[in-house]
């Protein structure tokens, strides 16, 4: 068993990353940091996620932990959601999150001071899921009918561009703004006729309800960001470098031990094997170029104007602005998974 490979190369990376951040990076390694006698501050609080495998391999393995021992004090705390992870970073709960780019792009454009500097999948982790025999068959047939939905996470706005294909908006639909898992469970007791799904959730819905995942489209799912507060990467690019290269640790380490990476996801997730196996190995790629460029950038101007469209954004002007800062490519150019102690 392997993971599943991307076979295209990505586009050079944007001139987007500012210069301040490049500045930022150097002469910020761990081993810059121990020769200088100690880290940046005592404490590292990063967040994992069901939806970002990688997190849940750093976690697992305790590799942080390690490199930092007794000087640093490293807290993970559970995203649900990319809207959770978002909250967690602007309210300074963590200093790196998971979200997808679409939720790292809605959160810049309204203020959030995060940078991404990390790619950990292209997933197809989003799509709409109906009961079986619902008699939902296409994107049409959702008028006039109740859907769950996130707010503020790449399902949504998956449900705002799947709408759009049958000439459908927001006042077509009831919308249900709930967490993922309370979606699922919407949709499973029959309180809302459709889900803008998120996977594992959805796999295991697929998998044991029958629930039958209506229209898909990966175009409209976007990358999976690793965001980290603009104050720690200035503050503590040390601490920053480190994560970033557990990180790419992780990934090398995911396509070693297939089987392993699965079992994790599964026993994180509380779900058989089966479904996270085909979470991983038919809707996520995990082996991609880890620098966000020109590609996400692209994916993220065509979903950039619904966030206006729908009000989530006050102008495009705010949001043009917010991908043109977003990315800082600095630590992952100067990644080096073999820092870490094994």
């Amino acid at each position: 068993m392997s993971l599943r490979t991307l076979t295209t190369v990505l586009a050079p990376t944007l001139s987007l990353a500012l210069l301040a951040g490049c500045v930022q990076g150097e002469d910020a390694t761990p081993e810059a940091a121990a020769a200088e006698g100690g880290w940046s501050d005592s404490e590292l609080n990063v967040d994992f996620a069901t939806y970002n495998p990688l997190s849940l391999i750093v976690r697992e393995q305790g590799w942080l932990e390690a490199e930092l021992g007794d000087d640093v004090s490293v807290t993970w705390v559970q995203s649900a959601g990319s809207n959770k992870a978002n909250e967690a970073l602007r309210a300074g709960a963590v200093d790196v999150g998971s979200t997808a780019g679409s939720a790292a792009l809605l959160a810049r454009a309204n203020g959030a001071p995060i940078k991404t500097v990390l790619l950990y999948s292209q997933p197809e982790w989003s799509a709409l899921v109906a009961p079986e025999g619902s008699g939902i068959d296409e994107v049409a047939d959702l008028e006039g009918r109740s859907v769950a939905a996130t707010k503020g996470t790449d399902p949504y706005f998956f449900l705002l561009q799947s709408l759009a294909t049958a000439g459908l908006t927001l006042e077509d639909i009831e919308v249900q703004n709930l967490q993922h898992a309370d979606g699922k469970t919407a949709l499973e007791n029959g309180s809302v006729d459709a889900w803008a799904g998120l996977d594992p959730l959805m796999a295991s819905s697929e998998q044991d309800n029958g629930s039958v995942l209506f229209y898909r489209n990966i175009d409209f799912n976007t990358y999976g960001f690793l965001n980290a507060t603009e104050q720690f990467l200035t503050e503590s690019p040390d601490l920053a470098q480190l994560v970033v290269d557990a990180y790419e640790k992780a990934r090398v380490w995911a396509a070693e031990n297939p089987e392993e990476t699965v079992q994790i996801l599964a026993d994180v997730s509380g779900i058989e094997p089966s479904i996270a196996e085909a979470v991983l190995l038919e809707r996520t790629v995990l082996d991609l170029d880890p620098a966000p460029g020109q590609q996400q950038a692209d994916v993220l101007e065509v979903v950039g104007p619904i966030f206006v469209e729908s009000g989530d954004v006050s102008s495009q002007d705010q949001v043009d602005e917010a991908l043109e800062g977003l990315f800082d490519t600095t630590l992952v150019e100067a990644a080096d998974p073999e820092r870490l102690a094994r």
